[in-house]
């Protein structure tokens, strides 16, 4: 069946902002039987969104989205009457395609993103549907470019462009030609093509990555956007598309035989090793988009300065090719680095913190008020601890006693909770130097643990041995010495290093920080923990899921490494203050749109039922469209609703030993009838902010329409 129907094209689009207007194209998908459940659609089509806008350069929208509401892969095209802002920098949308596919279809929906893509970027083809009279014009339009195969294959994606194949590719389009473009990455490594009408002196070979974060159109319009610069120029290149299908990867000839590298991305290149010691361009994936040509006079100037200079090649291991984009400050970067720890440490909170609690609720359940003491002293990993207390579970361990199954989730969340700082501190190493990073950072990290430096020293390590292993991998070694470097040399000296600094020149000041940061913690009580409350409060609710509300959330997830297996250590406290205080801004935006939904627009009422779930699983970023949309009235009452809620939380007492899930983990909230109430005060205080800020908004308007 057809991608697009007449019944799929909207040639008089409406539409106060984008989501009304994707909603106006869903419903088509409803109507020709193609989509079952319009607003589970429109959820996945929304998400998708909130990672990155899919507005692009040119007057383009390609709002897209994999379902279990799409029975079948399809398009539908949209033309505004006038411009709709689409989340572009050069303005608003005036081609617009929904791209709809099947949960399960990712082969069909693979075959007709690239073909899209190519489409989009040809000027013609954009002006062509602009110009459409019918809507049988613009199906006729479309299938002539993007069709599925009817034999599906597995699509390349890589694929290589040459002056000579410009040539080809201008002619008009046919089935024959696309087929032949979509399998150019099927060009033997022995038939290396070449551009006869360039000059020699000027036409060069490139290679690139491109990937954005779900792989799907961003990803081949950047790679179909190079190509179609480097025809223009003269130039070779080779795209390695790193989709959601996955890659067929460059083959070792073609990134030795390229002059320069070009990177087009907004996730991870995946081994990026392979580029050792080539000059390297660095950028987001819509740069390739937007301004492709540059991108390759930049790597055409790099490829000149490494000729110029062989000994560059040398001295540009893998792990270091590249520098952080030139826009980003120290601490942006720190901040990343920082993430990264985090964000691998994660899992061990999860994994330990939750077992723990779990040994606990059953020790108290079958040993009674001293039972979780009990576990504590009789079960425990410390070789150091006396023999008479511990009980070797392998040797003992009896299935019909209620107290051996405690101990044994406390020892295994126990040895979970012995790695948080050593992964913390390995994998912010790991973001500075790649993986030559990993070795320095995780035994700095263990070495910290042992000091009793705590999660600062870690970060310590972390930062230290990081910064150490990307200066060691950047020596100009000889040549015989360079295979040995990243397997010898570098984790040797960079572990030395850092090892051998923390012990004998920064632990000591670490240490002493960390005891004063925990005497600290310790010792709130009152207004001090009721203030601190607040403050950790207000910085969630204040930008969602964002920068400041990402180093709260750091702050209470590393201070979980400290708390141990302690069963009322202020750590614990903190991390309750955190979660619930990052449950208020859905939650109190999904009660207002179900107390005064005449406040709010149709997208946002419906945000707002599914703020419902985002909010009591723990998920700020579920307020972010209402922010988006009016700013300063939700982040008011945000960080108002939210600062509440910290402060109660801390001034009550609740624990909480999981990182993340909202309500799912409430059985391991310590004082958990508190933390609701704390939470619920905080969502009224947030609804009752936001709710008389919108309607005197809308009263002010009221009285300025009826004085005009």
């Amino acid at each position: 069946m057809s991608l697009i129907t007449d019944e799929q094209v909207v040639l008089d689009l409406g539409g106060d902002d984008r989501h009304e207007a994707t909603r106006t194209l869903a419903e088509t998908l409803v109507a020709t039987g193609r989509c079952t459940d319009l607003d589970a659609f429109l959820a996945d089509v929304r998400a998708r969104e909130e990672k990155m806008a899919t507005g692009l350069p040119g007057g383009i929208g390609i709002p897209h989205a994999r379902s279990a509401a799409i029975t079948e892969p399809s398009l539908v095209f949209g033309r505004p009457v006038e411009g709709i802002d689409w989340g572009a920098k050069d303005g608003p949308a005036t081609t617009i395609f929904l791209i709809a596919a099947p949960e399960e279809g990712g082969e069909a929906h693979m075959q007709m993103l690239p073909k899209l893509a190519k489409a989009l970027m040809d000027k013609e083809f954009r002006a062509q549907l602009q110009s459409a009279r019918t809507k049988s014009e613009v199906v006729e339009l479309v299938n002539s470019r993007v069709s599925l195969d009817n034999a599906p294959a597995k699509p390349a994606a890589a694929s290589t462009t040459t002056a000579a194949a410009g040539a080809t590719a201008a002619a008009p389009a046919s089935d024959k030609t696309s087929d032949k473009t979509s399998d150019r990455a099927s060009v033997p490594d022995e038939v290396e093509p070449t551009a006869p009408t360039a000059d020699a002196s000027t036409s060069r070979r490139f290679v690139a990555v491109t990937s954005c974060p779900t792989g799907i159109a961003h990803t081949y319009m950047a790679a179909e956007a190079l190509e179609n610069a480097a025809r223009e120029a003269g130039h070779s290149i080779t795209v390695e598309t790193q989709g959601s299908a996955g890659s067929t990867p460059l083959t070792a000839r073609q990134i030795v035989e390229a002059d320069a590298v070009i990177f087009a991305h907004d996730v991870e290149v995946r081994d990026k090793q392979r580029f050792a010691g080539k000059p390297t361009v660095d950028v987001g994936v819509k740069k390739a988009i937007s301004d492709a040509p540059a991108l390759l006079a930049q790597a055409g100037r790099l490829a000149d300065e490494w000729r110029k200079d062989p000994s560059r090649a040398q001295a540009t291991p893998a792990s270091v090719m590249d520098d952080e984009p030139e826009s980003e400050g120290l601490g942006t970067r720190l901040r990343k680095w920082l993430m990264t720890g985090v964000s691998y440490m994660i899992p061990f909170v999860a994994a330990g913190g939750i077992l723990i609690a779990l040994g606990f609720m059953l020790a108290q359940i079958f040993g009674g008020e001293t039972g979780a003491i009990d576990v504590t002293k009789n079960f425990t990993l410390d070789p150091t601890a006396d023999a008479k207390t511990i009980t070797v579970l392998q040797n003992s361990f009896n299935p019909l006693d209620g107290m051996h199954w405690a101990a044994l989730l406390f020892l295994i969340g126990g040895a979970a909770f012995g790695f948080l700082v050593p992964i913390l501190s390995g994998y912010i190493a790991y973001a500075i130097a790649d993986r030559p990073g990993l070795v320095p950072g995780i035994v700095g990290g263990a070495v910290a643990v042992t000091m009793q430096a705590g999660f600062l020293g870690g970060i310590a390590t972390g930062l230290l041995g990081g910064l150490i292993a990307k200066w060691i991998s950047g020596w100009n070694v000889h040549k015989n010495v360079r295979g040995v470097m990243p397997v010898v040399v570098i984790p040797l000296l960079s572990t030395l290093l850092t090892v051998g600094l923390l012990i004998t020149v920064l632990g000591r000041p670490i240490k002493w920080l960390s005891d004063q940061l925990a005497e600290g913690l310790n010792s709130m009580s009152g207004t001090s923990a009721v203030l601190l409350g607040l403050i950790v409060g207000a910085m969630m609710g204040f930008d969602l899921g964002g920068p400041v509300n990402k180093v709260a959330y750091a702050f209470a997830t590393t201070g979980l490494s400290a708390a141990g297996t302690a069963t009322d250590a202020p750590q614990l406290k903190i991390m309750a203050a955190v979660m619930a205080a990052g449950m208020v801004a859905p939650l109190g935006l999904a009660l207002a749109t179900t107390i005064r939904p005449k406040l709010f627009t149709e997208p946002e009422r419906e945000n707002g039922k599914a703020a419902w779930l985002l909010g009591a699983s723990f998920i700020s970023e579920g307020a972010i469209p209402f922010a988006a949309a009016d700013p300063w009235r939700v982040i008011v009452a945000s960080v108002a609703g939210s600062s509440v809620t910290g402060a109660l939380s801390m001034a009550f007492g609740a624990t909480l030993r999981a990182p993340h899930g909202g309500i799912w983990v409430l059985p391991l909230i310590g004082n958990f009838a508190l933390f609701l109430v704390a939470l619920a005060a905080g969502v009224l205080v947030m609804t009752t902010v936001v709710v008389v800020l919108k309607q005197a908004a809308a009263k002010k308007s009221t009285n300025t329409l009826v004085a005009a």
